[in-house]
């Protein structure tokens, strides 16, 4: 008994000196001791919850145990809005969301939210990491939120429990839950369905009492919220990619020495390319897992394109709100994304 007490002091003697070997004596002193939020609505279990739980690793881990990560997943601290607004008001450190919903505070993030936009994930992994993602995110401090790079959701397919949508007259008056961004709503009137704006945390119990037919999700978002139990079928439509800003309150930032921001700006890239290299391998096993509980249907070249060429005006409309300059740097950079250069 007194050896296994023993041992396992020694065992954490020896896990804080490694701790605070990765912290270099001339900054060690300027870590102060902090324990940080991280809120958002997936499951933990989703590769956006891996990424958040690769960060908090990589904070304490950096920082010599001083700055621990506690995670909040699935909502519990409230929706997206509420999150939002906590983390400009310092009452909250970290969160993640979709694009969509800081096009309140910023109109600009539309454009990551265009229909279509994006061939692949390596396209909006350029235009994150780019001058595009890093200006927009730069003007969030304007709003009291630092924006640490733009984590992977995935392109969002459909799920509902009345057909197959196969074609964009399949949409004809479907009740499908959207994020309570303009684009989305503009997307889906568009294509003939009643979109309702409604926060993460409300969908699987609005599907299940049927308030609304279905929702727009990547798959891998589907499978972890168990959409599967109360939804049948699956359209793999891909019709928006889904990026989601990793933001921390300006407020705790402020309050950071440089030894400590570097600490958080360096865990963040390496918890943002984890969480993006878990996302792009579980798509495919997402696919294939929901294919045992719901009927999964592609969607022809031919019926996308002409998907492509029904919300071309929502495109249009949204192309003029965010701006011409703005829109002439997204279209260079995605094709000198497209040239390979």
């Amino acid at each position: 008994m007194k050896l296994s007490i023993l041992r396992r002091a020694t065992l954490a003697a020896i896990g804080a000196v490694a701790l605070m070997a990765a912290v270099p004596p001339a900054f060690a002193q300027d870590i102060k001791e902090r324990n940080l939020k991280f809120a958002f609505s997936l499951a933990k279990d989703h590769p956006l919850g891996q990424g958040a739980q690769k960060f908090a690793d990589l904070v304490a881990q950096k920082s010599g145990g001083k700055i621990k990560v506690a995670l909040f997943p699935n909502a519990v601290l409230g929706g997206d809005p509420q999150n939002l607004a906590a983390v400009r008001g310092g009452t909250l450190d970290f969160a993640s969301m979709a694009t969509g919903l800081l096009a309140g505070i910023d109109k600009q993030f539309m454009v990551f939210d265009f229909p279509f936009l994006f061939a692949n994930p390596q396209e909006a992994y350029g235009l994150a990491d780019g001058p595009v993602g890093t200006k927009l995110q730069a003007g969030l401090a304007d709003h009291g939120i630092v924006g640490l790079g733009i984590w992977d959701l995935g392109f969002r397919n459909m799920t509902n429990s009345k057909r197959p949508i196969a074609r964009p007259e399949d949409l004809q008056g479907l009740k499908i839950r959207v994020i309570a961004s303009p684009i989305y709503l503009d997307l889906f009137n568009t294509l003939g369905a009643n979109p309702v704006p409604m926060t993460f945390g409300e969908v699987y119990g609005a599907l299940e009492s049927r308030a609304i037919d279905g929702q727009d999700n990547p798959v891998g978002v589907i499978e972890s919220a168990k959409f599967a139990e109360v939804q049948k079928f699956l359209s793999l439509t891909r019709h928006v990619y889904t990026g989601m800003p990793f933001l921390m309150s300006k407020k705790t930032w402020d309050t950071m020495s440089d030894a400590e921001r570097k600490i958080i700006a360096d865990a963040a890239n390496e918890a943002k390319l984890e969480e993006r290299r878990i996302a792009q391998a579980k798509e495919l096993d997402s696919i294939n897992n929901l294919r045992k509980s719901m009927q999964v249907n592609d969607v022809s070249p031919a019926e996308l394109t002409r998907l492509r060429q029904k919300v071309q005006p929502v495109v249009d409309k949204f192309a003029k709100e965010v701006g011409e300059p703005l829109m002439t740097q997204v279209n260079a950079e995605l094709a000198r994304l497209r040239a390979g250069k």
